[in-house]
């Protein structure tokens, strides 16, 4: 099998050194140290390790599992074991998902950047990989796995093995036949592409060939006129058809020939339907393709919860990571929970907790690094201060000197705006969310003030000699400002006072200046100005009611909702709370109660136009399913416009009871088979899993529901449904779908496979429902009376619970989308 990628292998000394092995320590915490021989796989795309050169080996990680490879210096537990290694001999493998990252610990400096130089080097060969090479690297995988003893060629017994770990159940005479035809060589063994040729005649798609030989006159080929009929009466592809056609064979014809002649083969045809042109996801919504220069409050925006967490919310772990992984994941809010900590150093952590303690400078410089790697919108700081006085100047010093031209610390043009920025505007810049002193009016009036005072010192400093001639024959004369101001006296801090908390005092003529200076401790602002001043466009306000907002509060003021608070808000005042979103921003959070970092279902707060609904985003699981699933679109860039309906201010929608003029539509759905299923449990090598299909649709009370077909006994590797799902909505433009994959159990809970999440309004939709799969049961009469706009065939390539890619796993499915309410059989 090593034949099938070696060809293509990026092949360097750093890569063969890897293949020969090395002993490196693996590190888990400051107490678990232990040295581990790691070494590449002949195939290059796996590594494994053992307790030492020649023990028992055992998979470690694949090279598709690597997102990226750090320096020593970048792990928080590297460095704090700084003094007993050199931080130049670590280095950290992150993985995919939310997977712990692998510290590692190499005997010299050379070693480490073999090993980081070499995985590098293959990383960025998997991430350059096409659809071919993808399928070989799982092929050869899945070759590693077979291969018991390791010899490089499977015996039909490792077949047979294979098989159950494939989730086939297959007759063991029809096995015998398949590996026989395969066996070229006639060794007893498959090796190289002849295993290739054994799981191509695994994964015949009769259900795909009926479709194909519908449009093929022959039934060996499309030529480009049948192709283009194809195009256009099943996928709609309508006038631009024929291009497509042309741009498609050139894109997934494997020989030249075909290319040439213009015609497309069942593989080519097959490869297109798997690829992403053939996708459920409409390609032209996953770049930013939205208007992005409405104010922010007019967007959703991807919110993260207790960032600093990657546990639970009582003894967790506190650890730079959070943000680093929710910030690489598109959010574009995250929290800070910043409390007084050792050494005149704020601390980062979940207050009155046993979690774990970070440096706030920490988290500061994670963000400066990370803030702009997925997204150039603009990234929230959400504050939760509980500093004393004196450490929230060095909470000021750390964000003005850490994030420099970054933080964003005065409006965009100095001058009083009248809505909130848009993300455009504030591209690449930070945003602090918190508290403030004061309004941002009397700010920019401060600033105006100062600009004058810094004038006229000026001019004093250039007319010293005159100003020095005058002194003594007459008074110094007052400003305009400062007779409207009363004689009120400016004080200046001594120069020895740090700039943060450099300010004007302004006091009557008779108070001394060194009690304004050096205040009494119980006279001192719960706030400190320099921290206040960074906080521009979102000051946190306490919310009492719609009413009060509306008469007391700016549009640059925002509230924030616990869960239970928002939910309750939404049945008493619906459209109130729909209207108070369409100008000023809304935070909601986690219920205390979810101890366990669980997570709620975001689409009810979204449902009311709430913009920032923080997620605990450490947690997997459907809601965090349905998150990323908005997210998914506009180039995963964190801001997803909210529908028109929810930017009005006059809105008269009310999420608990919508009604037109909102375009209902029908979706129909006909789910008609699955490829290469994975197993929940790998280690049950005899299990077989029954697979069924559940689509979800989540959005306003009454479109939120869910049908599911029967499951397929004992076939995860190819099963077949053909079953028509139907449903109603009333709101599209809030609706999300989730293609869920489960493993029947009648005695538990079903076992969770794969799912795929993504908005209605993303969908690549289709033509009337198919009878042309005469293997499954026929569609309803209804269905097949009128014409959709839209196509067609669609694969739903399934994520793991982690989000990870579960490739080559897909469901194959027909989509219809109508307008209105139509096709009831009454």
């Amino acid at each position: 099998m090593v034949s099938l990628m070696q060809g293509r292998l990026p092949i360097n000394q750093d890569v063969l050194l890897m293949q020969k092995g090395m002993l490196v320590r693996k590190v888990r915490s400051k107490s678990w140290k232990k040295l581990r021989y790691f070494r590449l796989q002949d195939d290059g795309m796996t590594v494994w390790h053992a307790r030492q050169a020649g023990g028992k080996a055992k998979p470690s990680f694949s090279i598709s599992d690597v997102e990226t490879v750090r320096e020593g210096h970048e792990s928080e537990l590297l460095r704090s074991l700084a003094e007993e290694f050199p931080l130049e001999q670590g280095f950290t493998i992150v993985f995919h998902g939310r997977r712990s990252n692998l510290d590692l610990v190499a005997n010299s400096v050379e070693e480490a950047q073999i090993w980081m130089q070499g995985l590098q080097h293959l990383v960025d060969f998997v991430t350059s990989m096409d659809q071919k090479e993808r399928l070989d690297q799982w092929l050869s995988d899945w070759f590693q796995r077979g291969d018991k003893n390791q010899d490089g060629r499977m015996s039909f017994p490792e077949v047979q093995r294979l098989l159950h770990l494939m989730n086939v159940e297959m007759d063991q005479e029809y096995a015998l036949q398949l590996f026989q035809a395969a066996d070229t060589s006639q060794s007893g063994t498959l090796e190289g592409e002849e295993f290739v040729e054994f799981y191509k005649a695994l994964t015949k798609r009769p259900e795909v060939q009926e479709v194909f030989e519908n449009f093929s006159a022959d039934g060996q080929k499309l030529t480009l006129l049948e192709f283009v009929d194809f195009l256009r009466e099943e996928q709609k592809e309508g006038e631009r058809a024929s291009d497509l056609a042309l741009e498609l064979i050139d894109r997934y014809e494997p020989s030249d020939s075909g290319k040439v002649r213009h015609v497309l083969s069942l593989d080519g045809f097959l490869s297109y339907l798997c690829s992403k042109d053939g996708d459920v996801f409409n390609p032209a919504y996953l770049p930013i393709y939205q208007d992005m220069t409405q104010p922010l409050n007019h967007y959703y925006i991807n919110s993260s919860h207790n960032t600093y967490l990657v546990g639970d919310q009582l003894c967790g772990q506190s650890s730079v990571e959070g943000y680093i992984r929710a910030l690489k994941r598109g959010c574009r809010c995250v929290e800070v929970d910043i409390w007084d900590g050792p050494s005149g150093e704020p601390i980062v952590y979940h207050g009155h907790t046993l979690t774990s303690r970070i440096l706030f400078k920490d988290v500061v410089a994670t963000v400066a690094q990370y803030a702009f790697q997925t997204s150039d919108y603009p990234v929230i700081l959400s504050l939760e201060n509980h500093c004393t006085w004196e450490q929230q100047q060095v909470m000021a010093l750390h964000l003005t000197e850490i994030l420099g031209e970054q933080l964003l610390s005065t409006t965009l043009d100095g001058l009083l705006p009248t809505q909130l920025p848009s993300p455009e505007e504030l591209r690449r810049k930070i945003l602090v969310k918190g508290k403030k002193l004061q309004t941002l009016e009397e700010d920019l009036e401060e600033e105006e003030e100062e600009e004058v005072l810094e004038s006229q010192l000026e001019g004093e400093q250039e007319a010293k000699p005159e100003l020095e001639a005058q002194f003594e024959s007459e008074p110094q004369e007052l400003s305009p400002r400062s007779k409207d101001k009363k004689k009120d006296k400016v004080v200046m801090c001594p120069p020895f006072c740090t700039p943060i908390c450099c300010q004007i005092m302004v006091q009557a003529p008779s108070s001394k200046p060194e009690s304004l200076l050096f205040p009494k401790q119980k006279s001192k602002p719960i706030m400190c100005p320099s921290l206040s001043a960074l906080v521009v466009y979102l000051k946190a306000v306490s919310f009492h009611s719609f009413t009060h907002s509306r008469e007391h509060y700016r549009f640059y003021e925002t509230s924030s909702f616990s869960e239970t608070k928002a939910k309750s808000l939404i049945k008493e005042a619906g459209n109130a709370f729909v209207q108070h979103n369409a100008w000023q921003l809304s935070r909601v959070y986690p219920s205390g109660l979810r101890t366990d970092s669980s997570n709620y279902n975001p689409q009810e707060l979204w449902n009311a136009g709430c913009q920032m609904v923080a997620m605990n985003v450490q947690t997997a699981g459907l809601e965090m399913d349905i998150c990323d699933g908005l997210f998914r679109q506009n180039g995963g860039c964190g801001y997803v416009l909210k529908p028109d309906f929810l930017r009005d201010i006059q809105s008269s929608f009310h999420p608990e009871r919508p009604i037109s003029p909102f375009k209902a539509q029908t979706l129909l759905i006909q789910v008609i088979s699955g490829q290469q299923l994975p197993k929940e449990d790998m280690t049950k090598e005899r299990s077989i899993v029954d697979p069924l299909v559940r689509v979800e649709i989540f959005g306003v009370r009454p479109d939120t529901t869910r049908q599911e077909t029967s499951y397929v006994e004992n076939n995860g590797f190819n099963p077949y449904w053909g079953q028509t799902l139907c449903f109603r909505v009333l709101v599209p433009e809030l609706a999300l779908l989730r293609f869920v994959v489960n493993d029947y159990n009648w005695k538990t809970r079903h076992d969770f496979i794969g799912q795929y999440t993504l908005p209605w309004t993303c969908m690549q939709q289709g033509g009337p429902v198919p009878q042309t799969l005469s293997s499954g049961p026929a569609p309803a009469p209804f269905l097949m009376l009128s014409s959709c706009p839209f196509p067609g065939y669609r694969h739903i390539h399934l994520l793991s619970k982690d989000g990870t890619s579960l490739h080559p796993a897909s469901i194959f499915v027909h989509i219809c989308i109508r307008e209105g309410l139509e096709g009831d059989e009454s």
